[in-house]
């Protein structure tokens, strides 16, 4: 049986698409999808799950401070 990891994910926020993250030889790298997320542009991260929580991260700073 062969297991075979994806190298490019989704992240997806409340049910926004916040990017992809790709992986290389580094880690994974994230390619924002929608302006909110430009901060984590080109960012390079250990995980898909990393580059998620930072997105996830990103969009409750922005949420807190419209509140």
């Amino acid at each position: 049986m062969s297991h075979t990891q994806s190298n490019a994910y989704i992240i997806e926020i409340h049910d926004r698409a916040a990017g992809i993250v790709t992986r290389d030889a580094r880690g994974f790298r994230f390619f924002s999808s929608e302006r909110l997320f430009d901060s984590l542009e080109g960012r390079q991260f250990r995980s898909a799950r990393e580059a998620e929580r930072a997105a996830r991260a990103v969009f409750s700073e922005r949420r807190n401070r419209l509140s």
